[in-house]
C-alpha cells in the first residue's frame, strides 16, 4: 500500500494556470513553472488571449480546461510534450 500513496504524491498537480502573450503556463505543486506556446495544440492555436485567459484548473490540478473552446489537456501529457498539430 505504502508504494500506491508514494506514487500518488509523486503526480504532477497544477496549482495555478495563466496566458501570456498566447503562451500557456502553469505552476505545479512542487514550486516548478512550465511554458509552451498556444501554438502547440489545434483549437488553441487561433484562439484570441481573451477565450486562452479563461483557462481552468480541472481533476484536482491534472487537467486544463476550456470550456469555450472545447479543449482539455492533461498536465501529464503537457510535461510529456504531446502536442496535437
Amino acid at each position: 500500500m505504502s508504494t500506491l500513496r508514494n506514487v500518488a504524491a509523486t503526480e504532477a498537480r497544477a496549482v495555478r494556470a495563466w496566458v501570456e502573450n498566447k503562451k500557456i503556463w502553469i505552476e505545479l505543486q512542487d514550486g516548478r513553472v512550465i511554458g509552451f506556446p498556444a501554438d502547440k495544440y489545434r483549437r488553441l492555436r487561433n484562439a484570441k488571449e481573451e477565450l486562452l485567459a479563461k483557462v481552468c484548473i480541472e481533476a484536482r490540478g491534472k487537467a486544463l480546461r476550456w470550456e469555450e473552446l472545447d479543449e482539455d489537456l492533461t498536465v501529464d501529457g503537457i510535461l510529456a510534450g504531446r502536442w496535437c498539430p
